[in-house]
Order: structure tokens, then C-alpha cells, then sequence
């Protein structure tokens, strides 16, 4: 007759899964990040004009807070405000609007590079003649007599410039047309072109 142990009641045999975490959902810590998260982007939205917010897919629940948010002027209306702005955005597709203002934001900086690397061109331009040549060799389609016109009257300006008196205004009118000049190359066709050839100077 076998005895009754205490010790084999209520034990089972183990499987592969008694071994493995069980997963109850995101940690308090993760969902705190989360919400600071959305939070932070409810504010960069708050920074955006209606044309933009317009571009994104917010909910009008969400669209017409976040304009509540913009025409508040007390520091604590403000405060609960955005703090409900982050409350909605929990139901609104946060990725696919941080992707459209990384795409805003960053063209922004690239156009500023550009910017930049003619205004660099224009410079050399107006100091070195062999710079015209070699961009007149990338850009046939350009206006070589005018680009050579605004490049003469552009030095005239900045020789003039370099003996003004005490409260005369500099003249800039050549050197900024020399600038809209260079960027009319910027057509759809040859932006490609244009941005690398600036890139060289």
C-alpha cells in the first residue's frame, strides 16, 4: 500500500513555458516615457501655423486644442492646455506626424545649405574670373552676358563700398542680383546639377 506524501500533492510536471518571463505589458517607466513623449510633440505642434497642422492627420478633436492652445495667454491656461493637447495625441498617429516634420525640418536645413553654397559662389565669382568660366562650362544654359554685367558692377559696388563715409548705406544692389542670378539655375531639371556644382566652390 503506498503512503500518502504531502510533499506530491499539487505538483505537476514542468513544461518549456513555466521558465519563460511572462509579459504583463510596458513597464510604469516606459509608459512615463511615452507620455513625455507625446507630450513633447503636442508642443512642437503648438509651434506649428494652421497651414501646417492642416498637412497633418490630426483628428479636429486634436486640431481645434491645439489652436485653443495657441490663442491662450495665462501661463497656467497654457500649462493644462498643452497637457491636453499630449492626452489626445495618444490617440493620434504620432510616427507618421513626427516623419512629416523631420521631412519639414530637414528640408529646411538643406535649402539653407544650399543657400549658403551659393552665396559662397556668388563671392568667388565676383574675385576670381576663371570661377564664371567654369561654371559657364556646367551651365551653358546660362545668361552669360548678364552674369558678366552683374559681376562687373558687383565689383564696382564693393570697391565703392570699401570708401563710404560714416553713415553711408552700402550699396548691394548688383551683389544681390548676382545672387537671384545663380539661383535661376535652380530649375526643376538641373537642381541636381546645380546644388553639386555649388558644392565644388
Amino acid at each position: 500500500m503506498r503512503l500518502y506524501d504531502s510533499r506530491m500533492t499539487n505538483e505537476l510536471p514542468k513544461t518549456e513555458d513555466d521558465d519563460k518571463p511572462v509579459y504583463d505589458g510596458p513597464s510604469k517607466s516606459q509608459v512615463k516615457r511615452d507620455m513625455h513623449a507625446l507630450l513633447d510633440l503636442g508642443r512642437e505642434l503648438v509651434e506649428l501655423s494652421p497651414e501646417r497642422l492642416k498637412q497633418l492627420p490630426l483628428s479636429e478633436r486634436l486640431y481645434e486644442a491645439i489652436r485653443l492652445t495657441q490663442r491662450t495667454t495665462s501661463r497656467e491656461g497654457l500649462r493644462r492646455q498643452t497637457h491636453f493637447v499630449g492626452k489626445l495625441m495618444r490617440d493620434a498617429p504620432a510616427e507618421e506626424i513626427r516623419t512629416q516634420l523631420d521631412t519639414w525640418k530637414f528640408g529646411s536645413r538643406e535649402q539653407t545649405k544650399t543657400m549658403h553654397r551659393l552665396e559662397t559662389l556668388r563671392d568667388k565669382l565676383l574675385k576670381d574670373d576663371a570661377v564664371l568660366t567654369e561654371l559657364l562650362t556646367k551651365f551653358p544654359q546660362a545668361d552669360i552676358q548678364q552674369l558678366r554685367t552683374l559681376i562687373r558692377e558687383g565689383r564696382k559696388e564693393l570697391a565703392a563700398n570699401t570708401v563710404l563715409r560714416q553713415g553711408q548705406e552700402p550699396q548691394r544692389k548688383h551683389y544681390r542680383a548676382l545672387f537671384q542670378a545663380i539661383k535661376t539655375l535652380h530649375d526643376p531639371d538641373t537642381s541636381n546639377d546645380t546644388d553639386a556644382a555649388a558644392a565644388e566652390y
